[in-house]
């Protein structure tokens, strides 16, 4: 084979196309990463606070990370990495109706799809979290294999072996074009060469949109501006990630959890959404996030903070991924539009897209990933995004 030519080219070097590439590699594809930036995991990768949950309303981002938390919790055994792997669980907490309301009902489809977790009224959340204010409280949901683990040590992990297993990862590379023929792709061109290829995977996180119209392909993935931020460290008290669905005027969510180096790290999710690439921290974010942090723990006000960053979200109308063909081009697969989850799906994605690429269980995976297609019905919204 021509030192030009490969398997499966892969354009980006994040969350989903790092350990695709271990997984393809690991398969016996010959495989190429293409990146833009010097590394792996620079472009959303690093601002990831860590979190990783299956408890998710959608089935088939619940089977996704039930995949990627199987990886994730057993890596440091297999492969001998610590990336940072600890298991605190994910709660949700509820403080009014609307939110008890639609934790439960939740609760059916997360039971159905195989999801360990349970409904605690006040008392037994408490015993969960004794850090709450009780006042107001209703209770909340609790699973417990639900954790955390460092992004980048994650992602030089994946990448470390899928070198192992022979892929090739190009750095400082830009992908410029994706030649099509007699509709197909046979390609990527860069701003240094061009390679041939079987298979193109689109795993650009918030650049996916402008990776697919190389393509002659237009995917709904509009990125947005998410801040995040870490304390100093303090003896630990807080084991699961914390996670206020509440609206209000300025945001829509928060969620926060100590890491195993005793800082607490949080993000908040900014209503109406910031759209675009700008990554320049805010003078907003922290009173933000702080007041409605306090409100629920108060024993965090003193706590100084260590610093904030503000990163990128790919998303989509609905908040859930756009995984599959394209209809009317073979030889290109979407993986795109994460929305801010790409580090919790990116493992078990991985797997999926390494049957449904070789062929090896792949109608099991079609079928898994079906609801993700790009010619779904966006109407239909993620209730835990």
């Amino acid at each position: 084979m021509d030192k030009n030519t490969y398997d499966t080219i892969i354009i980006g070097a994040g969350s989903v196309g790092t350990p695709l590439a271990w997984q393809l590699a690991d398969a016996g594809q010959k495989v190429l990463v293409l990146e833009q930036f010097a590394s792996v995991g620079q472009g959303s990768n690093k601002e990831a606070i860590g979190g990783i949950r299956a408890t998710h309303s959608d089935p088939a981002k619940i089977g996704i990370s039930l995949k990627s938390l199987e990886i994730f919790s057993t890596w440091q055994e297999r492969f001998g990495d610590d990336i940072g792997w600890q298991k605190g669980g994910y709660s949700f907490v509820a403080y009014r109706p609307q939110e008890e309301k639609t934790l439960k009902d939740l609760l059916i489809i997360q039971k159905q799809y195989g999801l360990n977790i349970d409904w605690y009224d006040k008392q037994e959340f408490l015993e969960i979290l004794p850090a709450l204010n009780p006042d107001g409280l209703l209770g909340g949901t609790f699973s417990p294999d639900d954790g955390s683990a460092s992004p980048m040590l994650s992602a030089l992990a994946f990448e470390k072996q899928a070198k192992l297993q022979g892929a090739d990862f190009h750095y400082n590379e830009s992908v410029s074009g994706i030649p099509r023929q007699n509709g197909r792709v046979t390609g990527a061109t860069t701003d240094k060469g061009t390679y041939n290829a079987g298979m193109i995977v689109n795993a650009a996180g918030p650049w996916g949109r402008e990776i697919a119209k190389l393509a002659g392909v237009d995917v709904p993935v509009n990125p947005d501006s998410h801040e995040g931020g870490i304390t100093e460290p303090v003896a630990p008290f807080l084991k699961p990630m914390v996670v206020d669905i509440r609206p209000t005027d300025d945001s829509a969510n928060y969620y926060f959890y100590q890491h195993h180096t005793g800082q607490i790290i949080f993000c908040i999710t900014p209503n109406p959404p910031i759209v675009g690439l700008d990554h320049r921290e805010t003078s907003v974010f922290l009173p933000q996030v702080a007041k409605r942090m306090l409100e629920i723990m108060p024993c965090l006000q003193n706590i100084k903070v260590r610093r904030t960053w503000r990163g990128s979200y790919p998303m989509t109308p609905d908040g859930a991924p756009i995984v599959g063909e394209v209809e009317g081009l073979e030889g290109y697969l979407n993986t795109v539009g994460m929305c801010g989850q790409g580090y919790m799906l990116g493992p078990g994605l991985a797997v999926l897209l390494r049957h449904w690429i070789t062929g090896e269980g792949a109608a099991q995976a079609k079928e898994t990933l079906a609801p993700l297609t790009l010619y779904r019905d966006f109407g239909k919204k993620e209730k835990l995004k």
